[in-house]
């Protein structure tokens, strides 16, 4: 069995050294094993594919609570399949109104950004243009605020 250290594991899953600690404190992760002599903390393959895992929940935006279910079912298999698609479309859903909401944000930039470029050329109809676009974003907009 391969055994790594700590920074090894931070290096290779992404997560910093005291995420680690704190994912094995609430039971995320582990429990890792010791070194005999100085008590430091061994990860094995299997730790670091958990802490991969976790790292990319982690990215995602998925929480603690949903984190544990999710690594407990992997142990499960087979039977808790249904409760992985779950929790994964759960979170795929918040990740799409997330993009959603960054699409209206970013339709709003631009059309702003058209509408000073508008100005600094001194270009009317390209200015006209522009807050007419930006009147329809607007009620988008204000939607992203509530």
């Amino acid at each position: 069995m391969t055994t790594m250290t700590i920074q090894e594991v931070s290096r290779q899953s992404g997560l910093s050294e005291p995420t680690l600690r704190y994912y094995e404190d609430v039971g995320l992760l582990g429990p890792i094993a010791r070194d005999g002599r100085s008590g430091h903390r061994r990860y094995g393959d299997g730790d670091l594919d958990a802490a991969q895992v976790l790292a990319c929940l982690r990215a995602m935006g998925v929480g603690i609570e949903d984190m544990r279910t999710y690594q407990a079912n992997r142990l499960i298999g087979r039977a808790a399949a249904g409760e992985q698609r779950d929790i994964l479309l759960r979170h795929a859903a918040r990740v799409d109104g997330q993009i959603a909401t960054l699409r209206v944000h970013l339709d709003y930039l631009r059309v702003k950004a058209a509408l000073w470029d508008a100005r600094d050329r001194g270009d009317a109809l390209a200015e006209a243009d522009a807050r007419a676009e930006l009147e329809s974003i607007l009620p988008r907009l204000e939607e992203t605020f509530r």
